[in-house]
C-alpha cells in the first residue's frame, strides 16, 4: 500500500542560502521551469562542507541533544539502526501557489519538508500542470540497541555543537501557563474550524496549510496536546531491548534507499521536521476514518497511529546524506575498508604497537577471569571474531564461546559482563531464567493491523556482543514460547540468522552477533568452543574486586583495548600454499597418532583458533609459530575439559 505523504513547501534556509523559486512571469516559467540540477547541488554542497576539518562535529546530534533544544528545519545528524521500513509514499516535489488577490504565481520545491506553508493570501493550485509528484521511502529508525555508555560519552565529548533551547518553538512542554489551559478549554472548536478551513484549500497529494506560519504554530501547539490525549494507548517506540532511551525517528529517504536494509546502522544528516501540524492532521484523519466500516476503521486508525505518531515524540528527518556505518566505535575512523586501513596513518601507527596492547589486555582479562589466563586467551579470540563470509548456509568466522565452571549464586557473571561492556561498542546481557524464556519476545514479528515490524530481543545490529547468563537457570517448565525462544537462540548461534515471524511465513535475516555463554556446567545451547573456568583466586567481595580492577586501568589504556578489539575485525587474512600443505600434513600425522579423537571438526576448530590467534597478534597470514600455538591452546583446553569430566562424571 503506497500512501500520500504531506506535501512540503520551499526548501529550508541554511548557511544564508534559501533554495526557493519565484515563478514570476508564467510564460517565462513554462520556458525555464525548475533547474533540474538544484538537488544534486544541494547534496554536493553538504558533502563538501562535511569534508572540512571537524565539520561533522559541529552538527547537532539527536543522540545527544534534547529535541526541544533543536530548531525546526535545522540541519541535524542521527546515529541509528533501521528497525522497520514502511511503504513508499508520494509527495509533491514541485507545486505552485497562487495569490488570491494579485493572481501572482510562485513555484515551490517540495523536497525535505512535511508541510506546505503558504504565505498570506496564497493557496496551492492543485490543478497546475507544473505540479510534480515524486516518491520517497520512510524508515523507522531507533538508537543503536545496546550501545555502550562509553560510546555515547565519547560522541558527546567529540561533538562541538553547542545549542540552547529553541525560543521560537518548543515541540513539547511539560508545563503550561493558565492562559494556555484556558485556550485549550475554551477554543478547541474554533481551532478545529480554522483547521478544517485550511484543509479545504486542498488535500490531494498531501497537506496544504494556508495562513501565517506563526499563527499556525500557535494553534498546532494546543492541537498537539489534544491529539496526544486521544491516542488509544501510549505510543510504543518499538525499541528491541528493554530500558533503551533516546528518540525514535521517521526517516524520509529520497535517493538510493535500495542500498539500505533492516538492522543496518546508519549515520544520517538531514533536515529536522517537528511540525506540530502533523499531529493535528493525524488526529483528524483518525476522526474521519470513524465514518467507515468499524473493523476497517480500527485497522486504519492503528496503522495511522503507528505510521504517523506525534512529531514531538517521533520527529522526522529528511535525509540529505546517509552513510552505512561499519562500526560505531568513536575512537576509530568511520570507514575501515581494507584498502583505506592500509593507508590510514592512525591505523598503521596503532598496528605498530599492537604487541604490548595485546599483552596488557590479556593481563586485564586474566584478572577479570579470576586469574585464568587460558580462559582470557579464548575470550580475546571470541571478542575479535566475526563472520567474514558465508559458504552456502554456513557462516564462517563465528566463534561462540561457552565459559563453563562459573560460580553459582555469585555476582561473577554480572560483573564479567560489566567488564565486556567497557570494551565493546554494543552489548546485551540476557538473563536466562525460566520466566524470561517464557515471557520475553525474542523474535520480531509482523503486525498486519498496524502494518509494522514489532521488534524482539534478537533484532540486533552486526557485531553486537550478546552475553547469555545460564547460571541463573533454575528447574522449571518451558512453555511453547519458551521452547521457540531457545530454538531461536540455537539458530542464531549455529547459523547466524534469525527467522522473523510474518504469520504466514518466516523470513530469514542473516546476522553477525558475537554470543558468549556463561554457565555452571556445559551449556544447554550449542557453542563452537567450551572453556572451563579454573579460578586461581576467589575474592570475598566480587563487586569491590571488579571495581578496583576497572579503576586501576588508565582511560588511555582502556581506549587502546577498545580500538584493538574493533580494528582487528577488519583485518584481511590468508593462508599461503606452503602453510596449507604443512597444516594438511600435520593433520594426517595427528590422525595417525590418535584416529579416534581427531576429526574434521577438530581441524576446522584449530583453523578458526589459528586465524584469530594470528589476527590478535596483528598478523594477516598464518605462520608455523601461530599454528603450533593454536594446537597448544586447544590441547590445554581439551585436557582441562577431560579433567573436569573425570571429576564430575558426565557433566561436561
Amino acid at each position: 500500500m503506497r500512501r500520500f505523504g504531506p506535501a512540503p513547501a520551499n526548501l529550508w534556509c541554511l548557511s544564508g542560502k534559501e533554495f526557493t523559486c519565484d515563478a514570476g512571469d508564467p510564460g517565462d516559467e513554462a520556458q525555464n521551469g525548475v533547474n533540474p540540477d538544484w538537488e544534486k547541488k544541494v547534496i554536493e554542497y553538504f558533502k563538501e562542507k562535511l569534508k572540512e576539518n571537524n565539520a561533522p562535529k559541529w552538527v547537532p546530534s539527536l543522540n545527544e541533544v534534547p529535541l526541544h533544544y533543536l530548531k525546526p528545519n535545522s540541519f541535524v545528524k542521527f546515529r541509528c539502526m533501521v528497525q522497520d521500513m514502511f511503504d513508499p509514499e508520494f509527495y509533491m516535489g514541485v507545486y505552485e501557489t497562487v495569490n488570491r488577490n494579485t493572481k501572482a504565481r510562485v513555484l515551490h520545491f517540495g523536497k525535505y519538508r512535511d508541510v506546505a506553508e503558504c504565505g498570506p493570501q496564497q493557496e496551492v493550485d492543485l490543478n497546475s500542470p507544473r505540479t510534480t509528484t515524486l516518491e520517497r521511502q520512510t524508515f523507522y529508525c531507533v538508537p543503536v540497541p545496546g550501545e555502550s555508555v562509553w560510546v555515547k560519552e565519547a560522541y558527546v565529548n567529540a561533538n562541538q555543537a553547542r545549542v540552547s533551547p529553541s525560543t521560537s518553538y518548543t515541540p513539547s512542554r511539560h508545563k503550561r501557563s493558565y492562559e494556555d489551559d484556558e485556550d485549550m478549554d475554551l477554543q478547541p472548536n474554533k481551532q478545529k474550524d480554522q483547521h478544517m478551513g485550511a484543509r479545504q484549500a486542498g488535500n490531494v497529494g498531501g497537506l496544504q496549510w494556508c495562513g501565517e506560519p506563526k499563527r499556525l504554530e500557535t494553534e498546532a501547539s494546543s492541537g498537539q496536546q489534544l491529539s496526544s490525549l486521544n491516542l488509544s494507548s501510549p505510543f510504543d517506540l518499538n525499541f528491541p531491548l528493554p530500558g533503551e532511551k533516546g528518540p525514535a525517528c521517521l526517516v524520509k529517504v529520497y535517493e538510493d534507499w535500495d542500498c539500505f536494509k533492516v538492522n543496518d546502522v546508519l549515520e544520517l544528516y538531514g533536515i529536522l521536521s517537528v511540525d506540530p501540524v502533523l499531529s493535528i492532521l493525524n488526529n483528524d484523519e483518525r476522526d474521519a476514518s470513524s465514518l467507515l466500516d468499524p473493523m476497517e476503521c480500527t485497522d486504519m486508525a492503528e496503522e495511522q497511529r503507528v505510521h504517523s505518531p506525534p512529531a514531538s515524540l517521533v520527529p522526522r528527518i529528511h535525509v540529505v546524506l546517509a552513510q552505512k556505518l561499519q562500526h560505531i566505535n568513536p575512537l576509530l575512523p568511520a570507514c575501515l575498508n581494507k584498502e583505506e586501513s592500509k593507508t590510514c596513518k592512525f591505523v598503521s601507527g596503532f598496528m605498530s604497537e599492537l604487541s604490548p596492547v595485546r599483552a596488557e589486555l590479556l593481563g586485564f582479562l586474566t584478572h577479570a577471569l579470576l586469574g585464568d589466563s587460558l580462559a582470557a586467551e579464548y575470550l580475546i579470540l571470541h571478542l575479535i571474531s566475526t563472520v567474514y563470509t558465508r559458504r552456502d548456509v554456513l557462516p564462517l568466522g563465528k566463534f561462540t564461546v561457552n565459559l563453563s565452571g562459573c560460580p553459582r549464586n555469585s555476582t561473577f557473571t554480572e560483573h564479567l559482563y560489566r567488564i565486556i561492556q567497557h570494551l565493546v561498542p554494543a552489548s546485551f546481557r540476557l538473563q536466562m531464567t525460566i520466566e524470561n524464556m517464557n515471557h520475553l519476545k525474542f523474535i520480531p514479528h509482523k503486525d498486519y493491523t498496524a502494518n509494522r515490524l514489532v521488534s524482539g530481543l534478537l533484532q540486533l545490529p552486526s557485531n553486537t556482543s550478546l552475553v547469555i547468563d545460564e547460571t541463573l537457570l533454575e528447574q522449571g517448565q518451558l512453555d511453547t514460547p519458551g521452547v521457540h525462544n531457545v530454538t531461536a537462540l540455537s539458530n542464531l548461534i549455529t547459523w547466524q540468522k534469525v527467522d522473523y515471524d510474518f504469520s504466514y511465513h518466516q523470513m530469514e535475516f542473516p546476522c553477525n552477533i558475537n554470543v558468549f555463554i556463561t554457565s555452571e556446567g556445559r551449556s544447554l545451547l550449542p557453542a563452537d568452543c567450551q572453556i572451563h573456568l579454573q579460578p586461581q583466586l576467589m575474592p570475598p567481595n566480587m563487586e569491590e574486586y571488579m571495581n578496583s580492577l576497572l579503576s586501576a586501568v588508565l582511560p588511555s589504556v582502556l581506549n587502546k583495548f577498545r580500538i584493538y578489539l574493533t580494528l582487528l575485525r577488519f583485518l584481511d587474512y590468508s593462508i599461503s600454499d606452503e602453510i596449507t600443505k604443512a597444516v594438511e600434513d600435520d593433520f594426517v600425522e595427528m590422525r595417525k597418532n590418535d584416529p579416534q579423537s581427531i576429526t574434521a571438526d577438530d581441524l576446522h576448530q584449530l583453523l578458526i583458533v589459528a586465524r584469530f590467534l594470528s589476527l590478535s597478534a596483528g598478523q594477516t597470514t598464518l605462520s608455523r609459530e601461530r599454528w603450533l600455538r593454536a594446537k597448544q591452546l586447544e590441547s590445554l583446553r581439551r585436557a582441562r575439559l577431560q579433567q573436569q569430566k573425570c571429576v564430575n562424571g558426565n557433566e561436561l
